[in-house]
């Protein structure tokens, strides 16, 4: 009897100790992604930790602690250049995991947490801000963050868009500028965005260039000649290299009274000799279920659309008004983008000589005309050396530009003062 009572308490035992370390969350690897106002830290986690992270003076320091957890993999350290953290470093205390990152200056933050997809398995993230230099003065005390309750379904849910864009380094549009000219009146804004990002590089050349890399450097040059244009002001959706949500990416060129949003990609197919540029608009049928989403959903029905407030009109009338809304936006991008590629015709062959239509959700927005530009296919050899030079893409910067000033001069909004169009 002793014998089966010990038998039995040692395989009791065996049984909590398994459930004991399956319940432990392991810490594979630590990334980042920055910018100078940004940075993502990405924390790659065998399951969904539960964590706590607080700010630390004297010396300056990040403090990530992670129940249940202990360090699997290896941590990236920073380069000496990088804007936020001096060094990252790890201890295990008891059953969590301490992550400390030595900062250079004052930081905001907030972590949420992303569920496996086909490229990565769970993983914490923390984004951080910049708020400054470090102060002499800043309080020893610990300030707690509070913890997110996001996952990726609920970072793609449609949201208000009356935020702030300062979030992503842009600004909110003033309701009225002063050009060079003197003359009162708006610029016209123009939002750009390099696709991909951060964790998710986007497509790769046979050289081994990352799509993300290459469209940011052409997105910035285009950003440029519009900036430099009298009467026009560009806004980055992204600045670095750092992942930002889809619909988010939308929300920030709403944000910015944007007239127009531009999306740079470079397209990839699986036969290496197929090359040449094509423009894309949004089909009638992602409009169409774009709709349903709004008026579906009480908080963008409360947005405005078109200078119109939907919340306060009956069902059908909202329809209508979105409708109308997204007509005239769904033929000025097919204007814009037609444009567009005949400014293409001019530096290269194109994949496809007129504008296509897809669901790209980034194309989306019921009131911002918007197109996305496949700069060249950048599976193709000759194709992603031409991607790799700067020359090459400031051609290509320079034609969407040629593209977008020839539309603008047709179609001006009423309520800006463009000069030397």
């Amino acid at each position: 009897m002793r014998h089966l009572a010990k038998s039995f308490f040692l395989l009791a035992l065996q049984l909590f100790s398994s459930l004991v370390l399956a319940g432990q969350v392991n810490v594979n690897s630590l990334h980042f992604w920055s910018s100078a106002k940004q940075s993502r830290m990405m924390i790659d986690v065998s399951a969904i930790p539960e964590h706590n992270i607080s700010l630390v003076n004297q010396p300056d320091r990040l403090v990530i602690d992670i129940d249940n957890a202990s360090l699997k993999g290896k941590l990236s350290q920073p380069p000496a250049s990088h804007p936020f953290f001096s060094s990252i470093r790890a201890s295990q205390k008891q059953k969590s995991l301490r992550i400390v990152a030595d900062l250079k200056r004052q930081v905001g933050y907030e972590s949420f947490t992303l569920n496996p997809n086909k490229m990565y398995g769970h993983r914490l993230v923390v984004d951080l801000t910049d708020k400054g230099p470090l102060s002499d003065g800043d309080a020893a005390a610990e300030k707690p963050i509070a913890r997110a309750a996001k996952t990726e379904a609920k970072a793609s849910a449609p949201q208000k868009v009356a935020k702030k864009a300062s979030e992503d380094g842009t600004s909110a549009k003033p309701a009225s500028e002063t050009l060079p000219t003197g003359r009162s009146g708006r610029n016209i804004v123009v939002a750009i965005d390099a696709g991909h990002g951060g964790e998710d590089p986007g497509a790769h050349g046979p050289g081994g260039t990352e799509e993300k890399r290459v469209v940011l450097a052409i997105a910035k040059k285009l950003a440029a000649l519009i900036n430099s244009q009298k009467g026009m002001r560009a806004v980055l959706v992204r600045k670095g290299d750092y992942y930002v949500d889809l619909r988010k990416r939308m929300e920030i060129a709403r944000a910015a009274n944007a007239d127009l949003f531009i999306s740079v990609h470079a397209d990839a197919y699986q036969k290496a000799d197929v090359k040449g540029a094509s423009v894309f608009t949004l089909s009638n049928r992602g409009a169409s279920s774009e709709a349903a989403r709004w008026l579906a959903d009480s908080e963008n029905a409360a947005d405005l659309v078109g200078g119109v407030r939907l919340d306060d009109k009956e069902e059908v009338l909202a329809s209508v008004l979105l409708d109308l809304s997204q007509t005239a936006t769904l033929e000025a991008s097919s204007n814009v983008a037609k444009h567009v590629l005949k400014s293409f015709q001019n530096i290269g062959g194109l994949h496809f000589t007129t504008v296509q239509q897809a669901g790209f959700l980034v194309l989306k927005s019921p009131d911002i005309p918007s197109i996305l530009v496949e700069t060249a296919f950048i599976s193709n050899p000759g194709e992603e050396r031409k991607l790799n030079s700067a020359d090459h893409q400031s051609t290509i910067a320079t034609a969407i530009f040629k593209g977008v000033r020839s539309y603008f001069k047709q179609y001006t909004p009423n309520d800006t003062r463009v000069a030397e169009l």
